[in-house]
């Protein structure tokens, strides 16, 4: 079986050179262990981050390791009492195409209803980081005003989207026409921005949004962050997910101060990780099932299909070629 392995830790933007892929014999599970085949790989732009030796929420991937990242599995094999073959499983999994687990941190899922990629993405913790971004530290309101940034990807078109069911104008910037359309005619979003034509990003947003903005959902950073604290009201709330703009950097990059904007303004802007809310998990996947069940809420993914291809599908996140969510179909 295949194996894919961290090679290098990558120096600025990672390269295909930075994995290796290696022949590994197929495992067999032990007393309490399940063999697991992997069915659909999630690749997403926070791994980047696990790339370099540095402290951080998460643990560094180590070099000549296999990679790890959310998987849906299907047993193949069980010797533990709560599964059974033909089970499906999802969970923090190894890059490889079979493998033992003891069943720790995994849980069922049902094709019955959804496919089994949505576990990775509106039902996994991309959809659950969208809904408590915005519920627990957007706290947004009926009738605000909801920005998101890299608003075509996994996170930001279900942002949008439940700022819409929560009854709010909801604005989108991404990085082609054909994904501005897609906001505003599939996710029911507002107004869009395509970045790559706009020279003036803070003057766009003051056109989309004249009476300024009250909630940013920031997945990009840098300069469209500077852009949209100078649209943003009174009370305003920065929700601070993602910085891609920023992860491939080599330098540490420099901005506007913002202190005294956020002081005047009396702004609250906060990061945070989704395993911040892990006990609430449950509330959250209830909620997301129950607006995918009456066509509240729409998932868009893009499925790459082969084991092999799993790194160029990473990288593929940096050039912004992925519409919702990127998911390897094995």
């Amino acid at each position: 079986m295949k194996t894919i392995l961290l090679k290098n830790r990558p120096e600025g933007k990672p390269q295909t050179s930075d994995f290796e892929f290696v022949e590994r014999d197929k495992p067999s599970p032990k007393d309490g262990e399940v063999l697991l085949e992997t069915k659909y790989v999630s690749v997403d732009p926070y791994m980047r981050g696990r790339m370099r030796d540095e402290k951080s929420y998460i643990e560094p991937f180590k070099l000549d390791e296999p990679i790890q990242s959310a998987i849906v599995a299907e047993v193949v094999e069980s010797k533990h009492e709560k599964f059974q073959k033909g089970d499906f499983l999802t969970g923090m999994l190894q890059w490889k195409e079979f493998q033992t687990s003891n069943g720790k941190g995994l849980r069922k899922v049902s094709k019955d209803k959804v496919s089994l990629s949505a576990y990775l993405g509106v039902l996994g913790m991309t959809g659950l980081t969208a809904y408590f971004g915005l519920t627990r530290i957007g706290e947004l309101k009926e009738g605000e005003t909801l920005l998101v940034s890299g608003a075509a990807g996994a996170v930001g078109s279900v942002v949008g989207q439940i700022g819409k069911i929560k009854g709010c104008k909801v604005i989108g910037i991404a990085g082609t026409d054909e994904k501005v359309e897609m906001l505003k005619n599939e996710f029911g979003f507002d107004d869009a921005i395509n970045y790559d034509k706009t020279d003036d990003m803070a003057a766009a947003i003051k056109k989309a949004a004249p009476d300024g903005i009250d909630v940013y959902f920031d997945n990009v950073g840098s300069y469209t962050l500077d852009a949209a604290m100078e649209n943003i009201n009174r009370f305003g709330r920065v929700i601070n997910c993602g910085a891609i703009s920023l992860y491939n950097e080599t330098e540490q990059p420099t901005g506007p101060r913002l202190e005294t904007k956020i002081v005047k303004k009396s702004l609250k802007m906060q990061g945070f990780i989704v395993r911040n809310f892990e006990e609430d998990f449950e509330e959250g996947i209830e909620q997301l099932s129950s607006w995918l069940k009456s066509g509240k809420l729409k998932h868009e993914e893009t499925i790459v299909e082969g084991f092999d291809e799993i790194p160029q599908a990473f990288l593929d996140l940096f050039d912004g070629k992925n519409k919702g969510k990127m998911v390897v179909k094995v």
